[in-house]
Formats: structure tokens, sequence, C-alpha cells
């Protein structure tokens, strides 16, 4: 299910300074979209720091979200520095005559042993540790892997220097699924222990929106919505 109740919260410590006044006083605006899909997603194989290229379904995708942005029109174009998310921008770039301009903080996190591997797998070799992730994927996060809170903290210190850098514009940024879950946490002060069970995966190419107002607070104007049918 895709939520689309917008949602205001007041972001805490160091992400949450991302929206001071603005030249124009209006919000500066974020969407938040996932890549396309890659080979590794038959299996929903984790596929986190490895530099794994979009698939020709992925590809499509890309399109699709061009196609939206061509009616969203975005001012500006990031993503990350993952092959992936800089392919899923490539159309959009082309589209609409951006540049895409990259930040390594929004790479999706490092899922340590779980690179390539399925939870199944790992629940098979060394089911107590995907039991307490499951419980809670924080304090308990894939062995070996980057903790979430680290992500988090990145990746929120990212959006703030974006945002400070394009005050007032609209600006889509194609990053990954679980690094957005975790802003959206982060914002809306949820337990990032919990992204897992409240809010469900990002579908390939859906987007996020958040608005930062200027009176410092951060709107999530729409989560998980698809750009494709």
């Amino acid at each position: 299910m895709s939520m689309h109740t917008p949602t205001t919260a007041t972001a805490d410590g160091t992400s949450a300074t991302t929206s001071s006044e603005t030249s124009n006083g209006s919000s500066t605006v974020v969407t938040l979209a996932r890549h396309g899909r890659t080979p590794w997603h038959k299996g929903n194989r984790y596929t986190g720091s490895s530099d794994v290229p979009i698939d020709e379904i992925g590809r499509n995708q890309a399109e699709s979200l061009a196609a939206w942005a061509r009616d969203a029109k975005p001012d500006l174009l990031y993503a990350s520095t993952m092959l992936r998310a800089r392919q899923t921008a490539a159309p959009v770039a082309e589209a609409l005559g951006l540049q895409v301009q990259t930040d390594e903080r929004m790479c999706e996190l490092d899922f340590g042993e779980m690179e390539g591997r399925t939870l199944a797998e790992l629940r098979e070799e060394n089911p107590r540790a995907v039991e307490l992730f499951e419980q809670d994927a924080a304090a308990h996060h894939l062995p070996g892997g980057e903790h979430p809170e680290a992500a988090a903290d990145r990746a929120t210190a990212a959006l703030s220097d974006i945002v400070a850098r394009h005050q007032g514009r609209d600006i889509l940024l194609v990053c990954h699924n679980t690094l957005i879950r975790l802003v959206v946490c982060r914002y809306l002060g949820i337990p990032l222990g919990a992204y897992r069970t409240i809010l469900r995966g990002i579908d390939p190419v859906a987007t996020t929106r958040f608005s930062f107002r200027p009176d410092g607070t951060v709107m999530l104007d729409y989560y998980n919505r698809p750009t494709h049918g």
C-alpha cells in the first residue's frame, strides 16, 4: 500500500536544520525515487553496496520515471553514485536537459554478509541473527553491515546540504530502498529499528516526496507513489 497522507515533523539534531528561511519564503521540495530493477531483485537478494546495474525491466522503469519527470518538471536532478541509481537517472537527464549531480552519502547501506544473498539463506545459516534483525533492524542490523543510524545520519546530512544549496527549488533524487525508509523514519520520529515493519519496501522508481519548509519543519507529502502502470 502506498501512503499519500501529508505528515509534518520537526526535524531533530543535525538532520533537522534542513530548512532555514528561503530567499523566496517557499518550501524546498525533494522527491526521492528508488532506482529501477536489477537482476538481484529476483529472489529479493540484498544489493546494498554491490554496484549491480539495472536490467531490461529496470531500463523500462527508468524511462517511465523520465515520462513522469516531464510532467513533474523538477528543477534539479541528483542521484547516488551507485551505477543503478545513475542509470535510472540518465533518461530523466536526457528528457529534461538536466545534469545528474551525485552524492555518495545517498548510496544504499552496505549489508555486510548479506550482499548478494537472501534473508532465507541467512536464516538457514544463522537463524538467531535473522530473528533479532526482524525484531529490531537497527539494534541488530545485518552481520557485518552498516549501522542504520550511521546511514540515516549521512543521508539526512546530504539532504540538509542539498536543500541549503537549492532553497525554494524542486529536486528529484534517485537513490535506494532501505535508505529512503530510514530517512522517512528519521524525519517522522519513527524508531529506525522499525523501518521494515512500519514502512513497506519502496517499489522500483516509486517516489517519496518531502517539503522542507521555511519554519524548519519537514512535511512528508507522500510515500511510495508509483510513476508507472
